[in-house]
């Protein structure tokens, strides 16, 4: 089953993703009684450092962080700012429902489509190896995409191929709840979306697809002559010593200890349509006689090059730093990434921004992700030097908010 309706839910969503931090505006919310967030974690590598530096203390993120994590019954979640004389880390909730240990600082959580900005870098550095051009068609490189003689490797990591997104499909989404710990092969995942219609010409209509991204993570591996995990890890993780990252084998649902779990409202065909549950279940969660489900152990590679990733909030902070503020790529190539940026709708200058897998955020360049048990926030601002980094272990609130990104804008917002 395929609706026009679902491609149109996908681009009305990454809009409002993309532009989170656009209004500096937080969205009002009923209180909800559901799991609570009230005690930020004790870790000693929390907020101790968030007074050094100038200006107002970033303690006082606290407690207007913990209050919108109550009010979209985030179970926990670790924020980082970094302002360059100052930085806030600070954990809140517990790792499960049931109470028990507080989340820490370093927990590691899934962080979906962020993963999309990491295989991005990698496919560019093969770009500064002169292996690949951004100019070359995909065909050069994977021969049986249909109409790959006319998609360019712009087109892919600019979301503009014209190819649809096989996470759109109802039948997808039902074996992803029906057999969560399913492995997904890279190549069985680029047959499902390239055999969908294409949703328009390439280099001419933004959709925002995850079919795009693993046919880059397949372009990644052909080019590279070895998986797309070693070539993350050699060229992009070892570098900037990003020991808490990796990037899970297909055959790996694990999570890697310490962290949370993650959790879901609802299932994934259900949420297709409305991240928003039904009135009626509404308002058990927000009477806390509906709770999410636990889907930590989903196998992600679902997502591979566009969102099986695991990290950390400060491994993120060091990464987002090096995507935005350069050193992965040659400097002019990383300038053309950056100007690649531009608005999703040309006759909109204030619509959403993408580009070469680069999301804007108001005044913030990083991106954002989002898998079931999962939602997660990195962004740098060039000109101020600031950080955020923000990491939940909620898919989307009962209202259908995407806990990150509401506390990005409140962060941005506050700052």
């Amino acid at each position: 089953m395929r609706t026009s309706r679902l491609r149109a839910r996908l681009t009305a969503a990454v809009t409002a993703i993309l532009l989170v931090g656009a209004g500096c505006t937080t969205s009002s919310g009923t209180s909800t009684t559901g799991p609570s967030t009230t005690a930020p974690s004790t870790d000693s590598a929390s907020s101790a450092d968030a007074s050094s530096g100038g200006g107002a203390s970033l303690d006082r993120l606290t407690p207007i962080v913990r209050d919108l994590l109550d009010d979209m019954s985030v179970p926990g979640a670790v924020v980082l700012v970094d302002t360059g004389e100052q930085r806030y880390l600070e954990a809140f909730g517990t790792r499960s429902l049931d109470g028990g240990a507080p989340v820490e600082t370093g927990d590691h959580f899934r962080i979906g489509s962020i993963t999309k900005t990491m295989t991005g870098t990698a496919l560019l550095q093969l770009v500064a190896e002169g292996q690949v051009a951004l100019d070359d068609p995909v065909a050069d490189y994977l021969p049986d995409v249909p109409g790959g003689d006319r998609i360019t490797i712009t087109d892919l990591l600019d979301m503009r191929s014209g190819l649809d997104s096989y996470t759109t499909e109802v039948s997808f989404n039902r074996v992803l709840d029906e057999d969560p710990t399913r492995v997904w092969e890279p190549r069985e995942l680029a047959a499902l979306g390239t055999a969908l219609p294409p949703v328009g010409d390439p280099g001419t209509t933004f959709l925002y697809s995850n079919t795009n991204t693993v046919l880059a993570g397949l372009i990644v591996e052909e080019v590279s002559g070895t998986d797309l995990g070693t070539r993350l890890r050699e060229t992009l993780f070892d570098p900037l010593d990003l020991a808490g990252t990796r990037f899970p084998a297909i055959t790996d649902n694990s999570l890697t200890d310490p962290h949370p779990q993650g959790y879901l409202y609802g299932t994934n065909v259900s949420t297709i349509e409305s991240a928003a549950l039904p009135e009626p279940e509404l308002a058990q969660a927000r009477a806390g006689t509906l709770l999410p489900n636990d889907v930590t152990d989903m196998n992600p590679s679902w997502g591979w090059a566009a969102g099986a990733g695991i990290s950390t909030a400060q491994d993120l902070a060091r990464w987002v730093e090096a995507l935005v503020g350069g050193g992965l790529l040659p400097d002019e190539l990383q300038r053309t990434r950056i100007d690649s940026v531009v608005p999703i709708d040309p006759d909109n200058p204030d619509s959403a921004s993408y580009g070469l897998a680069l999301a804007r955020f108001g005044p913030m360049l990083g991106h954002d992700g989002s898998l079931p048990g999962f939602q997660s926030f990195l962004g740098h601002d060039l000109q101020t030097g600031t950080t955020l980094v923000v990491l939940t272990t909620l898919q989307f609130a009962p209202d259908g908010r995407a806990p990150a990104n509401e506390v990005a804008r409140l962060i941005m917002a506050s700052l």
